[in-house]
């Protein structure tokens, strides 16, 4: 992890930046700077652990890097727009930057939630080598880029867990009829194996739960799920999370207003969403452990695999899915193309690396 900071982070980038300020603070007497509020409207309840925090991280940071020269206001979901409208508002300039994750814009453009996460796809580090290194990232400018927005890697939950549920589910027939909150392709995976898949915002996910409306849910991990709640609105909590072996959070800002700064802070805010993709899921990952030492010691909850069967159907259905979208969309055949190349150089480097250390015993 180390190494791929040092590399996205050079030293000589850095340097330029701290350069920059440094000149910008010995001119200020002199020469009075212009200073900017940028609006970050989120996805997320504000504060809230894991996404919350990267979103006040992420902002914070770009603050106190640029002098106040470029001051970041965090906006939770609902405060400013709610939490699905957090693409258009940046689209159309009501906010010059967001906080939000990609399968959120499946219905605005299909393609969208390849940038989240795909049902067996990219885990965290795979995912991150294909946006920086395997042409990732200009697919992503190329999609949201007839909207006005320009997309940013700026945290990752981590893996997830496959979600909570009031009942078991013990087989494939187990999965008819259940009401599902779930986004994204995973969703559609779900839906064709008899589910009845439902998008709510974080924030109503709870309720929803707790009161019936819906039979189970997913969100993120351990750490991001308890600081919900979920695991005092049900009793089983599920693994793997196939559906999104990723948790990539992005920040999305408005082009006109990135384009109207000086050179030296649109560097700064890539700089910060780099640096809040490493950190958030770093942070993800500590606590996620954490959060589920607790829930094992608590023992209030069930933790339960999906049954063979369902992760065998749901493999099967996620390339019919795939398939079928690339299908009918050239932009999603391009990317799931991309994808698809990067899943399997990236797979067959893995399977001689981390397979055969993930399989051994621990120290």
């Amino acid at each position: 992890m180390s190494d791929i900071c040092t590399s996205r982070l050079s030293r000589r980038r850095l340097a330029g930046l701290g350069s920059a300020a440094l000149a910008g603070g010995l001119a200020a007497p002199a020469v009075a700077q212009e200073r900017r509020l940028w609006r970050m409207v989120t996805s997320w309840p504000i504060n809230a652990p894991g996404p919350g925090t990267s979103a006040n991280r992420l902002a914070e940071r770009i603050t106190t890097l640029s002098g106040g020269r470029l001051t970041v206001q965090v906006y939770g979901a609902g405060e400013l727009v709610p939490a699905f409208e957090v693409f258009d508002a940046v689209s159309l300039g009501t906010a010059e930057i967001g906080h939000t994750a990609a399968l959120f814009w499946a219905g605005k453009m299909p393609a969208a939630p390849f940038f989240t996460a795909v049902p067996f796809g990219l885990t965290p580090l795979g995912h991150e080598a294909w946006i920086y290194e395997g042409g990732g990232q200009a697919l992503w400018d190329d999609l949201y880029g007839e909207f006005g927005v320009k997309p940013y890697l700026a945290g990752n939950s981590g893996m997830q867990m496959g979600g909570w549920l009031n009942r078991p589910v013990e087989s494939l027939d187990d999965l008819q009829g259940l009401v599902y909150r779930i986004p994204g392709l995973g969703g559609e995976v779900l839906r064709r194996l008899g589910v009845t898949p439902i998008s709510l915002p974080p924030g109503e996910i709870f309720t929803a739960l707790q009161a019936g409306t819906i039979d189970g849910a997913e969100f993120l991990g351990p750490w991001s799920d308890t600081a919900l709640g979920l695991n005092r609105a049900a009793q089983f909590y599920y693994w793997p999370g196939f559906h999104e072996p990723n948790g990539s959070a992005e920040c999305i800002v408005n082009r006109d207003a990135l384009s109207a700064l000086p050179d030296d802070l649109r560097d700064l805010v890539a700089v910060a969403c780099e640096a809040e993709a490493v950190r958030g899921l770093a942070e993800a990952n500590w606590q996620n452990a954490q959060a589920l030492a607790r829930l094992r010691s608590e023992g209030e909850i069930e933790l339960r695999a999906f049954p063979e069967d369902v992760l065998s159907a749901a493999r099967e259905t996620a390339v019919a899915v795939l398939d079928d979208l690339a299908d009918s969309d050239v932009m999603v055949a391009r990317i799931l193309q991309s994808y698809r190349e990067a899943h399997g150089r990236l797979g067959d480097w893995a399977s001689l690396t981390l397979a055969p250390m993930s399989a051994m015993a621990a120290l």
